[in-house]
């Protein structure tokens, strides 16, 4: 009966090791294109005439 709740808990605490380093690639992936996106549009705003 321990050894199923410890093979539970070890698979939830993989599970949540794995979705949290996924997360945060996500969060810098997305951070480092938003950044370039902004360096696109600063270094572009001579060309825009209103």
């Amino acid at each position: 009966m321990e050894e199923k709740t410890f093979r539970t808990m070890r698979g939830t605490g993989v599970t949540n090791l794995v979705l949290g380093i996924v997360s945060l690639m996500v969060g810098v992936a997305t951070g480092v294109l938003l950044i370039i996106s902004g360096a696109k549009l600063l270094s572009g705003k001579s060309k825009i005439m209103f």
